[in-house]
């Protein structure tokens, strides 16, 4: 075996596989990447936050969080008796937060 038997095939030489097409395997390779990303989301909603990490999230620190815990201001749960945000809470949090502009307020110049 020489380095260029294990080199690719160059645009020059034809390929050793004859009728496999080259769009089909980036497609599927598309769908592959698309199922483990869809994979990585369900398991994010599943996934329970410590106060740290869901403090890095909202762009908080640690003790904002359990602060706000403890005095009943945001969702969380419990796993034993360690509290615990999941990506629901994380999204209500942000949603508490939001304020729309005033309906009398002069609209921005573009």
């Amino acid at each position: 075996m020489t380095r260029t038997s294990l080199a690719p095939p160059n645009a020059n030489t034809p390929t050793d596989r004859p009728g496999v097409d080259e769009t089909l395997i980036l497609r599927l390779a598309e769908v592959v990447e698309q199922l483990a990303n869809r994979q990585a989301a369900a398991d994010l909603e599943l996934r329970c936050f410590t106060p740290a990490q869901a403090a890095e999230i909202l762009g908080k620190n640690e003790n904002w969080v359990l602060e706000a815990i403890y005095e009943g201001r945001i969702p969380y749960t419990r796993v034993g008796k360690s509290p615990r945000l999941t990506a629901a809470h994380i999204r209500q949090i942000q949603a508490q937060g939001e304020c729309l502009p005033n309906k009398y307020a002069k609209p921005v110049a573009a």
